[in-house]
């Protein structure tokens, strides 16, 4: 009973923290006219967020291995509360960064959190069901995120778009009162190593933005360091041993090609309808609530699908459902709105039974005593995918297009985006590929030697 209220916090505490990760997508345009940026520089209200919410992520999944987790909450949520103060009162673009980065190494213990207590506090029958009520959280946030944000904005400055995530801080006493004592082992964490991670992929991001060479080379070389911190360090940031597991490694590779395309979604969808529709935040935000409340509403039943029928049979389904929304996005990308947000219904729906089943997947490879670093990890490399990816999206958004792969366009403005579309349908073929190749033929075999 004690665990089945802990999951329930857990998923309200995911709608609040779902919130703040993307309400701000809606608004990257009229921040970008307000401080006369591009919409690749402006992107770093998102990325910086990503960035250190995923290093963030995998450093207190590592301090879950060591100290009580109810300390590591605590800290984090009021970590994240000075973050939104200073991002409230912002008056340069340079503070508006300065209180994401904040609120990011705060909120970072959410998705470590998030994987650590699926794993810990349920048996792997009803890891499913668990997995999914966390996930429906996520999706609920992404559901009201944009009608909040989008009423929000309709009548006051878009800073105060700082001050909802501080709803969090009355989530810490329920944390406090169900999470264990349990303390950890004790121990060391190798800062140098997550450093350098940060800043491999920092000057990657910072190369994509400003297309320079020299920040491609820095990263390469942090990256180089990086690997051989990990081999040499007594207590490296990521163990090595870690990726001797073959199907741990590639569910994890899985995960960063699936996060990087659906992060498409919210971050492209709100540029698409205010360059090529011309639409007001307000009105974007509510495009994209009904794909958001249908993933809300079917949360819990993928879980239990993924429990009943296995983790190949949603991933199945869910690949299915990106590819039909990737699918009409390329073929329509320049249609009414309307039409749109139908779209928008089978890709997050899919994206939703996607991480659950994935999560699912990868929880099953990891012995008891790597869990914590092990989803810790997932969850790092999930934000990562994130974050790079919207440098990406953003730079090739600037360059634009002048010819589309869709004979049915009408409007030269979408040729961009329907052009993305299709390659992130191309790549949801191969993540399904490569997932039934390996995990497919092994929840067959499972079910033949049970007899079901």
């Amino acid at each position: 009973m004690q665990s089945n209220r802990l999951i329930y916090i857990l998923a309200l505490t995911m709608v609040l923290s779902s919130m703040s990760a993307t309400m701000f997508n809606i608004v990257l345009p009229k921040m970008s006219e307000e401080f006369q940026l591009s919409y690749s520089q402006v992107s770093w209200v998102s990325a910086i967020y990503l960035l250190i919410y995923a290093i963030g992520s995998a450093v207190y999944g590592k301090l879950a291995d060591l100290f009580k987790l109810k300390s590591l909450i605590t800290f984090g949520l009021v970590f994240f509360s000075i973050g939104s103060l200073i991002g409230l009162a912002s008056q340069a673009y340079w503070m508006v960064l300065l209180g994401r980065i904040l609120q990011a190494c705060g909120a970072a213990v959410i998705p470590a959190t998030a994987m650590i207590v699926p794993v810990r506090y349920y048996a792997a029958e009803r890891r499913g069901w668990a997995l999914g009520i966390t996930a429906t959280g996520l999706a609920i946030g992404s559901a009201i995120g944009p009608v909040v944000s989008a009423m929000l904005v309709s009548f006051a400055d878009w800073r105060w778009l700082f001050c909802l995530p501080l709803l969090l801080l009355f989530t810490l006493p329920m944390y406090r009162k169900y999470l264990s004592d349990e303390q950890g082992n004790g121990g060391r964490l190798d800062w140098l190593g997550g450093a350098l991670m940060a800043g491999t992929v920092a000057c990657l991001l910072l190369a994509v933005t400003f297309e320079s060479w020299l920040m491609a080379a820095i990263s390469a070389v942090f990256f180089l360091l990086f690997v051989i911190r990990i081999r040499t360090a007594e207590a490296p940031f990521v163990n090595p041993r870690l990726f001797r597991n073959s199907s741990y490694t590639l569910g994890l590779a899985i995960a960063v090609l699936v996060v990087a395309v659906g992060y498409s979604l919210p971050f492209l969808t709100p540029q698409l309808l205010a360059e090529v529709h011309k639409l007001s935040p307000g009105l974007i935000g509510f495009v994209m609530v009904p794909g958001a409340a249908v993933s809300a509403f079917l949360g819990r039943k993928g879980g239990k699908l993924a429990d009943v029928k296995g983790n190949s049979t949603l991933y199945s389904l869910a690949s299915g459902l990106l590819l039909l929304c990737f699918f009409l996005l390329f073929l329509f990308a320049g249609m009414p709105p309307v039409l749109l947000a139908a779209f928008l219904i089978f890709g997050n729906v899919g994206q939703m039974f996607m991480q659950i089943a994935l999560s699912n997947t990868i929880s099953r490879t990891l012995p008891q005593e790597q869990t914590g670093v092990g989803m810790g990890l997932l969850s790092m490399l999930n934000f990562l995918a994130g974050a790079v990816s919207t440098g990406v999206y953003s730079k090739i958004v600037d360059q634009g297009a002048s010819f589309s792969l869709s004979p049915l366009h009408a409007l030269p403005d979408s040729y961009v985006y329907s052009n993305i579309y299709l390659v992130l349908g191309l790549t949801i073929m191969l993540a399904w590929m490569m997932y039934s190749i390996r995990f497919g033929r092994r929840q067959q075999l499972g079910r033949e030697m049970t007899g079901k």
